[in-house]
């Protein structure tokens, strides 16, 4: 079992700036793909950005590419997603995730954070 915890989400004006952070305490999350994915009210679960376990493969949803930047650090079994250029359409609960490998279309055996909430007001 992983444990996954984000933190950094908030409310912030359209055109602003989040990072959101993923941590896994006592757990080493070297061996996993790593990504990010969101839910917004009414909608699936969305597939926003992945990245190998050794921090090469970085892939993005089209909708937030050039926008949005995911990043790791193993040395503290950390995943990071950096959100310029906001949008209203932005807002949605984030989620971490990991899995061997990770999916855009995750399978059963994806380990998932809580969720944290963006909200980009207009």
């Amino acid at each position: 079992q992983v444990q996954l915890i984000e933190s950094g989400g908030g409310l912030v004006q359209a055109g602003g700036t989040l990072r959101l952070s993923c941590a896994a305490p006592g757990r080493t999350l070297s061996s996993y793909d790593m990504g990010w994915f969101r839910q917004a009210p009414g909608k699936e679960r969305e597939f926003v950005s992945g990245i190998g376990w050794s921090g090469s493969g970085a892939s993005y949803a089209d909708s937030v590419k050039g926008r949005f930047t995911i990043s790791r650090d193993n040395a503290k079994n950390t995943v990071y997603l950096q959100m310029n250029s906001l949008k209203p359409e932005d807002t949605a609960v984030y989620y971490c995730a990991a899995a061997n490998p990770l999916f855009r279309t995750p399978s059963a055996s994806t380990y998932w954070g809580q969720g944290t909430q963006v909200t980009v007001s207009s």
